[in-house]
């Protein structure tokens, strides 16, 4: 008996796993390298570069007419838009790893180039200290960790987005 309630239990698992990866989303890239760049990690890269010239805590400016305009629907301000944008830039790495990524110029993103996947993993990194430092609220301390996010950013680039376009995505 304990035998066949065990090949249940089993069972039961298999049919939840299978169940769970075809109700899964497709793991097909929709955009291009430069694509998901303009539009995850530049955007939010800019966030966190904001830190050295705006505090997060301080009230948004007002218009030239008197008027606030609240970014983001001014849902998320502050340290809490800073937090997300460091978390965009260590949940992207997946993105540009992505199997099937193309770069813009129709060359693959070059998963098999160790140094490629070490900047990916640079950007993990980079993204997960961003957001620790984040979350303590130090102006001085995230003003500081911009320069690491800019060097991780500059590593890749000056290795990967050469010109003219077509030697993009291809190993130095």
């Amino acid at each position: 008996m304990r035998f066949l309630s065990l090949m249940l239990v089993m069972v039961v698992t298999l049919s939840c796993a299978t169940t769970m990866q075809a109700q899964a989303p497709a793991r097909e890239p929709v955009g291009d390298l430069a694509q998901v760049m303009r539009a995850i990690l530049f955007p939010n890269s800019n966030i966190l570069f904001d830190v050295q010239s705006r505090d997060p805590d301080a009230p948004p400016e007002p218009n030239a007419d008197g008027t606030v305009t609240a970014t983001f629907a001014g849902i998320y301000t502050g340290w809490a838009q800073v937090e997300t944008a460091a978390i965009a830039l260590a949940e992207s790495a997946q993105l540009i790893a992505m199997e099937g990524r193309l770069c813009q110029n129709g060359k693959p993103v070059p998963l098999g180039d160790e140094a490629f996947m070490q900047y990916t993993r640079d950007l993990v990194d980079v993204g997960r200290r961003a957001y620790e430092v984040a979350q303590t609220k130090d102006l001085e301390a995230m003003s500081e960790m911009t320069n690491e996010v800019a060097g991780a950013c500059e590593n890749c680039h000056t290795a990967y987005r050469r010109y003219p376009e077509e030697n993009r995505c291809t190993a130095p």
